[in-house]
């Protein structure tokens, strides 16, 4: 099917919230070239019709309507959650569809079979089946003895650490509960031809073990960047019988390259979105097949000490693994919930994955979120030592959740990593705290986390002295660091040389 998809990887244009007021908070558009389709979601709030009103207009300002209060913050979650099969694909102000016309028919059948699947009992029990006795679930939640010691106080008095097991997951990784459910979506309406994107290769593996199962081509395409960072990954993806292009540049590049060859098979082939991003009903369709981690982590804490955890703690790069741990708590409002964004080498080095803590406002890949832009609203190149954080967009449904104030989002940079006498810790020790995190937890706990999760790990150093005595933190280890081992002593060799790599 013809189709010019190069206007779905355009950004819209700038979207500055950068004016603020207690009742209201508005958002400029500024005009680009060439101009992004219209998001043709039923949806006719102000941030959609952007699309359909930015022709007539160089500099649009758009109300968004009252700020939210913590009165409200039910009200709207709960107005969030009920749009789920309503079909416009929004949460607040974020998400929708800003594609062509040529994807709208193919996204509504996605829509439909997916809301469909969702309620077909016979679905629901071969996906419960393939989560049990082929992806190894339920995962451990396990206490973390000797790490939530290392964080006890003079008093010996501390939080207690207890660790969400996705790393034990066949494949290493959360990715694979949502690609055998939309492997088995895709089979289910008839697609043979499985296309999709990874960065760390975390995805791919996921993605190839599934079609491999279900008897399904798999195309996986991977930036050249991430191939050379990931090649343990790469050589898994292709004994499992996929098919690895390779892409230059990294995940962004490959990402938009697998959606372009999608749209020119759109009759024989299944984009299979490892990303809480891009157009309804993708985002929502990964949350759901993710939401089974919190919908675990809930039970599990009931039979191990009767209540709900008090903090949860997840990194983020598009938002799968955090939203799968978090989606299941959001009406529990005295549950925190925090995600943790890759620092890279620095906020003010310009060299970072922090979208949610320094982006703003945009479209991307067929959605409206936060990105990482410059003042033109050109996308810009993410960093960080993670491959699976490194993307310049985040989850329009987490982009919702950090503007009710439900979720709090950190990342660590030079600037925070500041000793006793007040200097600030070179770029290279800055890396060295998220490899402390990693070794610190293979050493005391005998888990070798990747260095994604090392991410959330990390923050424990800033959480944990904050916390009062007893307090129940779950951290999501979303994967297995294996793949990372060479990264790591490839960086300890070079910070012992004297020199950085990041």
């Amino acid at each position: 099917m013809a189709c010019n998809s190069q206007t779905v990887f355009l950004p819209l244009g700038k979207l500055s919230s950068s004016n603020y007021t207690r009742k209201t908070m508005r958002v400029y558009s500024i005009l680009q070239s060439p101009r992004p389709c219209e998001d043709t979601s039923s949806d006719h709030s102000a941030m959609t019709s952007i699309a359909s009103r930015i022709e007539t207009s160089t500099r649009r300002e758009i109300d968004l309507g009252p700020m939210v209060t913590k009165r409200t913050l039910t009200k709207r979650l709960m107005e969030a959650e009920d749009r789920k099969f309503c079909g416009n694909g929004k949460f607040g102000s974020y998400g929708g569809r800003f594609v062509p016309e040529t994807l709208i028919t193919c996204l509504n059948g996605l829509e439909d079979e997916f809301n469909s699947a969702l309620r077909d009992t016979t679905f629901q029990e071969e996906l419960a089946t393939a989560l049990r006795d082929y992806v190894g679930r339920e995962t451990p939640l396990y206490f973390a003895q000797r790490l939530t010691d290392h964080y006890k106080n003079r008093n010996g008095e501390g939080p207690e650490i207890y660790l969400k097991r996705e790393d034990l997951n066949h494949g290493g990784a959360h990715k694979i509960n949502n690609a055998i459910a939309q492997a088995m979506l895709a089979k289910r309406m008839g697609l043979k031809s499985i296309i999709t994107a990874t960065g760390a290769g975390q995805h791919g593996v996921a993605t190839a073990a599934a079609c491999a199962k279900l008897s399904l081509e798999c195309t996986i395409l991977m930036g050249s960047l991430d191939m050379e960072r990931q090649s343990s990954n790469v050589v898994l993806m292709n004994l499992l019988g996929a098919k690895v292009k390779v892409v230059e540049g990294n995940f962004k590049d490959a990402c938009s390259e697998a959606v372009r060859e999608w749209v020119g098979n759109l009759d024989t082939s299944y984009y299979l979105a490892g990303t809480a991003v891009g157009p309804h009903p993708c985002p929502t369709m990964v949350r759901e097949f993710q939401s089974i981690i919190g919908k675990e982590t809930r039970k599990q804490a009931m039979e191990k000490w009767g209540g709900k955890p008090d903090v949860l703690v997840a990194c983020v790069g598009t938002g799968s693994n955090a939203l799968g741990l978090f989606h299941e708590f959001l009406k529990d409002e005295d549950v925190r919930l925090i995600g943790v964004e890759g620092g890279g080498s620095g906020i003010d080095s310009g060299r970072h994955s922090a979208t949610l803590v320094t982006g703003e406002v945009g479209v991307y890949h067929g959605a409206m979120s936060y990105l990482l832009q410059d003042d033109e609203g050109q996308i810009v190149g993410p960093h960080s030592i993670a491959v699976g954080l490194e993307c310049p967009g985040v989850s329009p449904e987490l982009s919702f959740l950090k503007e009710i104030g439900r979720a709090e989002f950190y990342t660590v940079t030079d600037q925070d990593a500041v000793n006793g006498a007040g200097s600030i810790v070179t770029v290279i020790n800055f890396v060295i705290d998220y490899l402390a995190a990693y070794k610190r937890l293979c050493r005391l706990e005998g888990i070798f986390p990747a260095l994604e999760a090392s991410h959330a790990l990390a923050f424990l150093d800033k959480l944990c002295p904050t916390l009062p005595n007893g307090t129940k933190v779950v951290v999501n280890v979303s994967g297995r660091g294996d793949k990372d081992a060479s990264t790591v002593f490839k960086y300890e060799l070079d910070s012992s040389m004297g020199r950085c790599m990041c």
